[in-house]
């Protein structure tokens, strides 16, 4: 009973309160999120964002393969609200095309995110098998 107790206790503690390495993956997740949303602003490729949303989510994906829908949601949450800030404080007027086209960074994040959860479990489990 004490056991289940002390188990528990670590288990909340462990979803209430992220790691410190945890911290700086969402800290570069944000930067890479950030640098993905300058990107579409200033470039307005989407054929470029979208790749740089997929390669990023992708690392990501592949450093901390557990949940890796919150990588999709950092990153791809940050390219539209970009183009807000930029809105707002450039005076830039996008295109509604360019609104709905900055919400595509979710599409290419999907693959990225669990490409790289899959790779990094695979590899893992490979390394494990061979040693």
């Amino acid at each position: 009973m004490a056991t289940e107790a002390r188990h528990e206790s670590q288990v909340r503690e462990s979803v209430s309160s992220p790691a410190s390495g945890d911290i700086a993956i969402y800290l570069l997740a944000t930067i890479l999120g950030i640098s993905a949303g300058i990107l579409d602003v200033k470039v307005g490729d989407l054929l470029l964002t979208a790749l740089f949303v997929l390669a990023a989510t992708l690392l990501l994906g592949m450093l901390r393969p557990q949940r890796p829908w919150r990588w999709i949601v950092v990153i791809g949450a940050c390219v539209p609200a970009m183009q807000l800030m930029a809105y707002i404080f450039l005076f830039q007027k996008p295109y509604s095309a360019q609104i709905y086209e900055s919400c595509l960074g979710f599409l290419t994040g999907i693959a990225g995110a669990y490409g790289g959860a899959v790779a990094r479990r695979q590899m893992d489990e490979l390394l494990r098998k061979k040693s």
